[in-house]
């Protein structure tokens, strides 16, 4: 069976203070995650173990991302995650601080016939 992309949300998420990548990834990520529902994964008796869950991070200091923290937040599937430049700095000048503002983008396959 191949593989066909069923799902794709957007999120994006922030850190106002303190410039925390991470945290900024995974209200991101969480931001995406609560606009759906998987209600057709039972109505067709889909396993969701079987989901292939693709995440895309966008930052602009992407290694101050925790990849393997943003994986262990999904529920649901074999989760890989990538994380790219994009996403917004906003600097505070007045207090030495930025807000992270990140996106991300979560595609979900499933294993599904032709």
């Amino acid at each position: 069976m191949a593989l066909r992309r069923v799902i794709l949300e957007m999120g994006t998420g922030n850190d106002l203070h303190g410039g925390d990548y991470t945290k900024a990834a995974l209200r991101a990520v969480q931001d995406a995650i609560h606009h759906s529902s998987l209600t057709m994964l039972r109505s067709l008796h889909v396993d969701p173990a079987s989901m292939q869950v693709e995440v895309t991070i966008g930052v602009q200091q992407p290694a101050r991302v925790d990849a393997a923290a943003v994986q262990k937040s999904l529920p649901h599937g074999q989760v890989t995650v990538k994380v790219v430049k994009g996403g917004l700095d906003v600097p505070d000048d007045e207090r030495g601080d930025i807000a992270v503002i990140a996106a991300a983008a979560i595609a979900v396959s499933l294993p599904l016939g032709g």
